[in-house]
């Protein structure tokens, strides 16, 4: 059930990405970029169990992010994927400064949801920095990357430069944050296995996300 949600997922999300750029042009890809990295943030909380191996959701939004940077490369140039960039990294550092101050609160009698918001937005410093710090590099490299393949073969042959990008890029990034995050809290063997799963899964993505760029071709054209 889970591998058919992660399709479907990834089918939804990219075509919402593409209904946003289309209904806000490029403010929207920087109105995406901000969601969905926020979103990202409190999917990743979950743990699942995809293709009989364990990882954590966030994997399509956080693709997704790549994809807008991708297209912001490929109609408006680097400056403005660039632009986009530091946009997810203000959102994600507001959501986690207001998150923050949301827990420190006091909860009355009757409030219901404390406990909750204690365990989605309690997470440890750490964990915080290192997904803050990988997603700032990794979408900067990708967009460094992209655009340099884009000069290599003259504008032409968008899918190699769209895979090579995202698949390099998310997967280093993957990787890193793994192990930034829970070095000492997981066993090496562990984190290389949930890094490999989640590096798996983002090639699936990557893969998938090339005829949507494509398809921001041509609304742009």
């Amino acid at each position: 059930m889970n591998e058919i949600l992660l399709f479907v997922e990834i089918i939804i999300v990219f075509s919402l990405l593409l209904l946003t750029k289309k209904l806000f042009k490029k403010e929207g890809l920087f109105l995406w970029i901000g969601i969905a990295t926020v979103l990202a943030n409190i999917q990743v909380s979950k743990n699942v169990d995809v293709f009989g191996m364990t990882t954590t959701l966030g994997n399509v939004l956080f693709a997704s992010n790549f994809l807008a940077t991708d297209i912001l490369v490929e109609c408006y140039g680097l400056k403005e994927s660039k632009k986009g960039v530091y946009m997810g990294l203000f959102s994600v550092i507001i959501y986690l400064i207001v998150t923050q101050i949301t827990l420190f609160f006091t909860p009355n009698s009757i409030d219901l949801t404390n406990d909750a918001m204690k365990t989605l937005f309690g997470l440890a410093p750490r964990i915080c920095i290192s997904s803050v710090v990988m997603y700032f590099l990794s979408n900067l490299a990708d967009v460094y990357l992209y655009n340099k393949l884009k000069d290599k073969f003259n504008g032409k042959k968008m899918w190699i430069r769209n895979n090579i990008s995202t698949i390099i890029c998310n997967c280093l990034e993957n990787f890193a944050f793994i192990f930034l995050a829970f070095s000492g809290i997981y066993t090496v063997r562990d984190m290389i296995s949930i890094a490999l799963v989640g590096s798996l899964i983002e090639c699936i993505i990557a893969i998938c996300d090339t005829p949507f760029l494509y398809l921001a071709k041509k609304i742009k054209n």
